[in-house]
């Protein structure tokens, strides 16, 4: 993640609960390693039955509680970021909006049953004035959550993200290490696929284009 993604060998020892081989394809997505979630054969997405996501109340942009079961019925788009990042998380964020507006332009309809949320793993900052400007820079639908610092630790345990302030006491200046796992879940709140990202290391390769991200939605949106 442009030198601000977690190392990928942390996440066996820290995820012991997840099977080996979804272990290595989170690792490899956080490190954006062919990113493409849609570029596979299988008519399962690879994150089917994989123990991703609970139940959460938290705060959106405008003030108001927000639990997941809100969208209940609705596919979620789900990327975990924060605002003051200043490389990966706006060029992916930008990408994936810009692909779910082709979404929305082709498929109007199934595009209304996506809900595409930001949840942040920088509570401290990330109130819910800051991200109402900064959602509302992507996308009139792209919904911004945050919490309590107990609340984000729990929801990132729960939907297998890594994340680290990378501060001194009292800094108010600082980086968040986080895994790059955007997900897609569907109407029942089930995990599906991971949403194609740029991967840094192939330039000649680019794995999150937003006609790339669009095809990802068509493939799995029903």
């Amino acid at each position: 993640m442009a030198g601000h993604a977690m190392n990928k060998d942390v996440a066996p020892s820290i995820l012991p609960s997840i099977a080996l081989p979804f272990l290595a394809l989170l690792a490899a997505c956080n490190m954006g390693a062919d990113g493409n979630a849609s570029s596979g054969d299988s008519e399962q997405g690879e994150l089917i039955g994989a123990r991703i996501g609970a139940p959460f109340t938290l705060t959106n942009q405008d003030g108001k509680p927000t639990r997941w079961d809100d969208y209940k019925g609705q596919y979620r788009l789900v990327y975990f970021g924060y605002t003051y990042c200043p490389d990966v998380c706006p060029v992916d964020l930008q990408r994936i909006m810009q692909g779910f507006s082709k979404f929305e332009q082709a498929r109007p309809a199934l595009a209304a049953k996506v809900q595409p949320m930001l949840i942040s793993v920088d509570p401290q900052r990330d109130t819910p004035a800051v991200l109402k400007s900064y959602v509302a820079a992507f996308h009139p639908r792209l919904t911004g959550l945050t919490g309590t610092k107990e609340q984000i630790a729990k929801v990132a345990k729960d939907f297998v993200v890594i994340y680290n302030p990378e501060k001194s006491d009292g800094a108010t200046d600082y980086m968040v290490s986080h895994s790059r796992t955007p997900y897609l879940f569907d109407s029942d709140g089930k995990p599906v696929a991971l949403v194609p990202v740029d991967d840094p290391a192939t330039a000649d390769v680019d794995e999150g284009a937003p006609d790339k991200v669009l095809a990802f939605l068509e493939k799995w949106v029903k």
